[in-house]
């Protein structure tokens, strides 16, 4: 009878057990982009693969968006995006948004300048990649290299 009784104490247990803080949903990514831009659509798409949800709106014109996010002009792309509080510019690998959002850094967000080749969204193929750096913006407009791809 204990036994019985240990094993049912184990299954409930075992039934409460909380999943580990990798496997917890990641945060809707807002994006802005213009209707016709297709290498946004291709970055959404990186972004979905990768477990984010996305919220894509279509505007206009994407540079009151960079302004208002704190992006400079001088870092834009084609698209920005915002995440708790982060914004993102431009074709930003998935994989730095999520190393931002467990880092925290006090920062604006990370950019991704103009439109490299090889970057999420801007595969070509028959092309090599561009080497392109990951840009993060500090709230007084300074930036640093994030992360570098060669």
């Amino acid at each position: 009878m204990k036994r019985r009784e240990f094993l049912k104490g184990l299954v409930a247990a075992a039934s409460t057990t909380v999943l580990p803080a990798a496997h917890a949903a990641l945060p809707v990514i807002d994006v802005y982009k213009t209707e016709t831009c297709g290498c946004c659509i291709q970055w959404v798409e990186h972004l979905q693969a990768n477990g984010f949800k996305v919220n894509v709106n279509n505007v206009p014109d994407t540079a009151p968006y960079r302004e208002k996010y704190g992006i400079p002009q001088k870092l834009g792309s084609c698209h920005t995006g915002v995440v708790q509080g982060y914004a993102l510019e431009g074709h930003v690998p998935a994989k730095d948004i999520k190393r931002l959002l467990k880092e925290r850094p006090k920062a604006t967000g990370l950019a991704v300048p103009g439109m490299p080749i090889g970057s999420p969204g801007m595969e070509v193929e028959g092309r090599p990649a561009d080497k392109y750096d990951v840009i993060l913006v500090n709230a007084n407009g300074k930036h640093t290299v994030y992360q570098q791809y060669q």
